[in-house]
């Protein structure tokens, strides 16, 4: 590893921070800086320790789902996310970045989106990389079972848990229909939205592509 992409917020990496290994390039990247959407493990803590109060603070499972509809709103149209992005996906660009891991606190949101886009752009299919999003909650889940496990035990909702420590296609989905809806294809996002323009992607796809000839 060359270089860590940190997508967190300075609350966020105050609470955690990474353990960076000498020689690593450390790139902090605010994707929500517009935006105080984030809720901190802290937070979510408190809330959990009383099923009624997250439930009443965050709204039910809709309330929930909703705040992710629109956090993956934001991840396409907020100023911050299309600078952080930007960064991160040029960053790539130079060699000597490579290899990177990039990040934020559960790797499945602000990264899931990073990682969404980029596949998209190096030609695997909306499908595919559904398919592949949701496989993070074969691992992250089980990450919080015992406070699942409290919570439903407390009287909670179990959906809540889900909702908020998973993923749902239907999230990964609003931010495909928000690209599309204000920029059309993927290419037009990196170049729009992002400022990366057609050789810069066509450079992405040289760098991470490999030619079946090649294997």
């Amino acid at each position: 590893m060359k270089s860590d992409v940190d997508l967190r917020t300075p609350a966020e990496i105050s609470a955690q921070p990474d353990k960076i290994p000498t020689g690593v390039k450390y790139i902090q990247l605010n994707v929500m800086a517009d935006e105080n959407l984030i809720v901190t493990p802290a937070q979510i803590d408190t809330l959990f320790k009383d099923p009624k109060l997250a439930s009443k603070k965050m709204g039910g499972v809709e309330g929930v789902e909703a705040s992710f509809f629109a956090l993956y709103r934001d991840f396409v149209l907020l100023p911050s996310a299309q600078k952080s992005y930007r960064t991160l996906f040029l960053s790539l660009l130079n060699t000597s970045n490579v290899p990177v891991v990039f990040h934020c606190t559960n790797g499945k949101d602000r990264t899931g989106w990073a990682t969404a886009a980029l596949l998209t752009l190096l030609g695997v299919s909306k499908e595919e990389v559904l398919s592949d999003y949701l496989r993070s909650n074969e691992y992250l889940l089980p990450l919080h079972q015992n406070e699942i496990d409290r919570f439903i035990s407390n009287g909670g909702d179990s959906g809540i848990p889900a909702a908020l420590f998973g993923v749902k296609r239907k999230y990964l989905e609003v931010s495909f229909d928000e690209m599309h809806r204000r920029y059309g294809t993927i290419e037009e996002y990196f170049a729009q939205g992002l400022s990366i323009n057609t050789a810069q992607q066509e450079q992405l796809r040289k760098l991470y592509l490999v030619r079946d000839r090649d294997l």
